[in-house]
């Protein structure tokens, strides 16, 4: 499983649970960010209670409004949506560009020992959709998504930071907001796979992905891809071709139903190697907990797998890079 925290630094109670519990890897989210030195006091306290230094801590830090870390501690960056205005006016620009925000998102995680990030997202909206994705995409055609996806993945990986890609196999069509309810994709199977799916597939080499809370009723019409053996294992593993460790989105969102140890169990027997848990409500925490078990088989062999994509940082300089994405998005600040 991977786990939140409740604030800044970590309760007694917390302490506990961790070191009795060992979770895989740790999130980070808004609630959690303070300054400098106590980012790094949280992100090392959480590695020590579970004795493992190398452990992963993550955080969804995309640019425009899913952006944890905001200044001072790391400026303003555009959305997917606008690195996808750019590369329709000029491809290798907006590819560019979406490789030097990424470059940059690593220089600002690994300051304070964050490891990983939770993209890129790869859904590609439809007229209508939800606007949970909405700019957070790099666009409504398949190309643009997958372009910038692979540029964003690659930025990350050459700071040393892992990328996630997002949501697997595709929450673009999703008429509703998955925090709040369950949304229902009527598409034909033909159809996702061709627009949906494409990013997926073409970037199936990644080291993560994280699933999509939504139902596809020509896969499964009971049951979300989370949470369905049937979109695990014939969609994500064989048709995308994605052999990844997988987490779930998280658990604490509203589109999954029944109580927190029916959903983590839900979630591990459908075929996802981890359990991803939020929003640092200790309760559920423990109920997640009380169903997942240490990896092994498969899951452990992705998960170390994963840890391989941690790359040697490249030479770049950042204030270089700083300076080249300044000629494309001036305003960031």
């Amino acid at each position: 499983m991977i786990l939140g925290c409740a604030g800044k630094s970590l309760t007694r109670e917390e302490i506990n649970f961790y070191r009795n519990e060992c979770p895989w890897a740790f999130i980070l989210f808004a609630r959690n960010i303070g300054e400098t030195e106590q980012i790094r006091d949280l992100v090392a306290e959480m590695r020590d209670c579970i004795g493992r230094p190398d452990a992963l801590v993550f955080i969804d830090q995309e640019g425009g409004r899913v952006q944890r870390l905001r200044p001072p501690l790391a400026p303003n960056y555009p959305a997917g949506g606008a690195l996808g205005a750019l590369w329709r006016d000029d491809h290798d620009a907006g590819a560019r560009a979406a490789w030097l925000m990424a470059r940059l998102h690593a220089f600002d995680l690994l300051r304070y020992g964050i490891t990983a990030d939770c993209l890129p997202v790869l859904d590609v909206p439809i007229e209508g959709a939800s606007d949970v994705i909405g700019a957070r995409a790099y666009g409504k055609e398949p190309r643009a998504v997958i372009e910038l996806g692979r540029a964003a993945a690659e930025g990350l990986m050459s700071g040393g930071v892992l990328p996630v890609m997002k949501h697997i196999p595709g929450h673009g069509r999703a008429f509703a907001d998955t925090h709040f309810e369950l949304p229902t994709v009527d598409a034909s199977l033909s159809d996702l796979q061709r627009h949906d799916f494409a990013p997926f597939r073409e970037l199936n080499d990644l080291p993560m992905a994280m699933t999509a809370h939504v139902v596809y009723s020509a896969i499964d019409p009971k049951n979300p891809a989370t949470t369905s053996g049937k979109v695990i294992d014939e969609i994500i593993r064989r048709d995308i071709g994605f052999d990844g460790l997988l987490m779930s989105d998280d658990t604490s969102m509203k589109a999954l139903s029944g109580d927190f140890p029916t959903k983590a169990a839900a979630i591990l027997a459908a075929g996802c190697d981890l359990v991803l848990h939020c929003n640092g409500v200790f309760e559920e925490m423990a109920g997640i907990a009380s169903r997942t078990t240490g990896l092994e088989g498969k899951s452990l062999e992705r998960a170390k797998r994963a840890l391989t994509y941690i790359r040697k940082r490249d030479a770049a300089e950042e204030t270089e890079i700083r300076a080249e994405f300044a000629t494309y998005f001036d305003a960031v600040a």
